[in-house]
């Protein structure tokens, strides 16, 4: 365990995190709604420190992204744990099984100059933080990360976008790209399947953008959740619009998964239809996944 960072310590023994944008006040003896940030005794440790879930040497591609080094291998890690709880999650394996209050944390220990070693030994040129949420792992990311910039590799993260500012201000310095899952521009959408909200993600972006992270964006388009037009035609907008034609958008079909396992796959017309909407907003970068062209 290491004593975790973004937490206050408040009356009766409680703290609070302020990671993620659920800000939890956590009781002692209990864990936040991530499952892998526990309160002992007023002290919150991450309990996911040192434990890695998942490694691999991915095409930077695969992440999803298409305009930053592309054609290189990126080193990909995972640690368990989640702060959101997407009903279609693919890798819920890693990233919900945690979600209760006995829990153990599974995982190899690796340090993080194994990690930067693994990365070179491999044929890595970056380092990214995916499969499940980086940020709930952010005390061991950043530990990877400072190594790996100081030797030259890049660093990407593959999220949700919902941390908070002061965490993301603790990762700018040391992020050289990230992809941003935006899962809809519906707040209640966001809160109804995947216990968060859209503001925040919003504005991760934004501020990523602004500090000159290279940012792309995802939407897994889920049939009845997110795949009506309003919807994709504001996302397709904002990108535009805040970020730059420029910025790819990485729209993907939704094949049944976890608590959507009853629901068909997004239809290909769909597929077709987000990214006509999307190049009527201006979007010279569109990138269509688990669709045969």
């Amino acid at each position: 365990m290491r004593e975790a960072m973004f937490y206050r310590q408040l009356s009766e023994g409680r703290v609070a995190c302020d990671l993620c944008h659920h800000r939890c006040i956590i009781p002692d003896g209990r864990r936040g709604r991530c499952g892998v940030r526990e309160n002992e005794g007023g002290r919150l440790y991450s309990l996911n420190y040192g434990k890695t879930i998942s490694v691999a040497a991915d095409p930077i591609e695969k992440k999803p992204l298409h305009d930053f080094m592309p054609g290189t291998k990126t080193y990909s890690l995972a640690a368990e744990g989640c702060n959101m709880r997407c009903a279609w999650c693919q890798n819920w394996e890693i990233s919900q099984r945690i979600h209760s209050e006995d829990a153990a944390i599974r995982g190899a220990r690796i340090t993080p100059p194994d990690h930067v070693r693994k990365a070179f030994e491999w044929g890595c040129r970056s380092i990214s933080y995916t499969y499940s949420e980086p940020t709930v792992f952010i005390e061991y990311a950043l530990d990877i990360m400072i190594k790996a910039k100081s030797t030259g590799l890049a660093n990407i993260w593959v999220t949700n976008g919902f941390m908070t500012s002061q965490a993301l201000e603790e990762l700018l310095p040391y992020l050289d790209a990230a992809n941003v899952d935006l899962k809809t521009f519906d707040d209640g959408v966001y809160r109804r399947y995947c216990d968060g909200r859209l503001a925040p993600v919003l504005e991760t972006i934004r501020t990523l953008h602004r500090a000159g992270v290279h940012v792309e964006v995802t939407t897994l388009i889920v049939p009845g959740v997110n795949d009506d037009e309003s919807q994709l035609r504001q996302i397709a907008a904002f990108i535009a619009t805040e970020l730059g034609a420029q910025v790819p958008w990485h729209i993907s079909r939704f094949f049944p998964s976890w608590n959507l396992a009853d629901r068909p796959p997004t239809p290909i017309e769909t597929i077709h239809d987000a990214e006509r909407w999307g190049r009527e907003a201006g979007l010279r970068r569109i990138l269509v996944g688990n669709v045969l062209r």
